[in-house]
């Protein structure tokens, strides 16, 4: 079974963007792309949603190669472009990415059969089914001191009540704290 890591940016009041999607209120600092690179430098695979899968391989790629974004920028995306991405898509319409498995829906023995540590970004979808399903061995949340006050919960739509275990706290220099914690068992 793999160790399943959700790393979500995330406001006060819980939303993981505005109400149109926006995310205007990220503060992305040096600490922040550090903590990414770590993250995903420590990662054996992504798994992504339809929608995030198709953003990441729009961006991410290109950016690697591009000699006009930031060091940490290309380096993020060069190990992103070598990790194994596994997208679960209703549809057959996935974005095009060298490394990309194609999971139909959330299977919970397909998912087991991954190894190592799995990284999950955005997918709110994912996420909640995974949260669902007690899969989720880590979140690691990057609160942002700001309150929307609407836009995309994190956790809406879950049908129980998740208790988190804090296992650490940082704070960046942009304000963002990251909480990592476990679902406690």
């Amino acid at each position: 079974m793999p160790k399943i890591i959700v790393s979500m940016w995330t406001t006060l009041d819980g939303f993981v963007a505005g109400p149109e999607d926006e995310l205007d209120w990220l503060r992305i600092d040096d600490r922040a792309m550090d903590y990414e690179q770590a993250l995903v430098d420590d990662a054996d695979a992504l798994l992504l949603g339809r929608v995030t899968h198709g953003d990441f391989a729009g961006y991410w790629p290109a950016a690697a190669r591009n000699p006009e974004e930031s060091d940490a920028v290309r380096a993020f995306g060069r190990r992103l472009d070598e990790l194994p991405k596994y997208v679960v898509s209703a549809t057959s319409e996935t974005a095009t990415w060298e490394g990309t498995h194609v999971f139909d829906r959330i299977d919970p023995a397909a998912i087991a059969a991954i190894e190592g540590t799995v990284v999950v970004y955005g997918s709110l979808s994912i996420v909640r089914a995974l949260t669902g399903l007690g899969l989720v061995d880590e979140f690691h949340l990057l609160l942002h001191p700001v309150y929307l006050r609407e836009g995309q919960p994190l956790f809406g739509g879950l049908e129980s009540r998740v208790e988190l275990e804090p296992s650490s706290l940082e704070s960046f220099g942009s304000g963002v704290t990251l909480m990592k914690a476990r679902p406690a068992r």
